[in-house]
């Protein structure tokens, strides 16, 4: 892995709260991320299993957890499976983890061959009532392929179709919404390389730079810096192409007079970040762009303040709407009178500003938690307001990553510049 060793103790931890929510007599078993193919013998790039992860810190394939807390044997408690190496994966794959690496990564003293985890379940399942499986839930999730969680729920209730099924999911929803010390400073980590990139391209856009050349100067400072990479697909969206919110295709040029808006952050440690910026390509916002660009920070830092604890998804997005609607009304966009005979199902900013303003982040860019969980300290979530003006080619959109304490948020990009005049004196240094 590139980035630096984590202690053992965040995935000690991990466990121990995880274990504390489960049903008497209960086995609860993780698996890791199948390698995926690519065309011919390819494989895409391994991504490991961010619950597998949360709980072992083992970033390797052919990975499997069980957890037992009530098992007889006291090794059986917590078992890690990991792929047992030879001379051939050496010689072709290269370096894989020992058992007693596999220990000091995770803090479990039993570790055994994957091959060997069959046998093993058998014995423990004898002495169990219940089985927590794991699966990818998340709303917005799509799932097409058949994954190594659905092919084990399968083969499990096939072998034990009389035991109690439970589902691991709810309770990583719950434990993973609110993040440690250690996983805030690993996100911060993410963040600290994002701006790196970021600082990186204000020397380097201009009148004529294309899409992807801009893609290309974030891999390079993400990679010098210990990152795997993006911690999901760049978006750099010149002129009229920032208004398409899931713009990827970064091939067309930056020209004179244009905007520029990117959304990119890096991943460290599997943590993500998660950052949005709108540049001027010639350095210089016009008067409108300028006005525009003043409303979606003013949305933003008003946003910012109502991520504290208490507070909800759905009471911060109506504010969020009524700050927008103001904001749009001062710009033309919308008119006052209309918008206070609108239909309240169907605000009229929608039209300018049509996705939600914020998710949490963590392990994945749109981490898990239940949007109906009010607002708690350690839970870190995006800010990230837009105004998209097609008819005008304008599209801006602002994004900072905000961790919810007890005294209030606190932003962990609150280094990267963002106010128009930092950024037009930084992109004509």
């Amino acid at each position: 892995m590139k980035y630096h060793p984590i202690g053992q103790e965040l995935f000690v931890q991990n466990r121990r709260h995880f274990i504390k929510q489960l049903k008497p007599s209960s086995v609860a078993i993780f698996h890791s991320n199948d390698v995926m193919p690519a065309n011919a013998d390819a494989t895409m790039p391994f991504r490991q299993s961010s619950d597998l992860f949360y709980l072992s810190g083992v970033d390797q394939e052919e990975s499997i957890l069980m957890l037992f807390p009530d098992a007889k044997d006291e090794r059986m408690k917590e078992v890690l499976f990991v792929r047992e190496t030879n001379d051939h994966i050496l010689t072709w794959e290269g370096y894989k983890l020992s058992k007693q690496q596999a220990r000091e990564v995770s803090g479990i003293g039993t570790v055994l061959w994957t091959h060997e985890f069959e046998q093993i379940l058998k014995t423990q399942l004898f002495e169990a009532e219940h089985i927590y499986l794991n699966t990818n839930e998340h709303l917005r999730a799509v799932i097409e392929v058949e994954t190594r969680d659905a092919r084990f729920i399968k083969w499990c209730q096939q072998h034990y179709p009389l035991h109690r099924y439970e589902r691991s999911a709810r309770i990583m929803h719950q434990l993973r919404a609110i993040k440690s010390e250690q996983e805030v400073a690993l996100i911060q980590q993410a963040c600290d390389i994002t701006e790196k990139g970021f600082r990186r391209l204000l020397g380097f856009i201009k009148p004529g730079v294309k899409e992807y050349e801009v893609e290309a100067e974030l891999y390079h400072e993400f990679l010098r810096n210990r990152s795997k990479g993006p911690a999901y697909q760049p978006i750099i969206a010149s002129g009229g192409n920032a208004c398409v919110l899931h713009y990827v295709d970064n091939n067309q040029e930056c020209e004179d007079g244009e905007l520029v808006l990117m959304d990119f952050g890096a991943e460290y440690a599997n943590y993500a970040a998660d950052l949005t910026r709108t540049v001027p390509v010639n350095g210089k916002f016009t008067a409108r762009q300028r006005d525009v660009y003043h409303s979606v920070l003013t949305v933003m830092k008003a946003a910012t303040q109502m991520l504290v604890p208490g507070n909800t998804l759905d009471q911060y997005h109506k504010f969020v709407g009524i700050v927008m609607e103001n904001e749009l009304i001062r710009l033309g966009l919308l008119n006052e009178n209309d918008v206070r005979n609108q239909d309240p199902a169907k605000p009229m900013y929608k039209k300018y500003f049509m996705h939600g303003t914020s998710h949490h982040l963590g392990l994945d860019v749109h981490d898990v938690g239940n949007k109906f969980r009010p607002f708690e300290a350690g839970m870190v979530f995006t800010c990230e307001p837009g105004i998209y003006i097609r008819e005008e080619g304008i599209g801006i959109r602002l994004e900072n990553d905000i961790l919810i304490t007890k005294n209030g948020p606190r932003d962990l990009m609150q280094a990267i510049p963002i106010e128009a005049d930092d950024i037009e004196r930084l992109m004509q240094k």
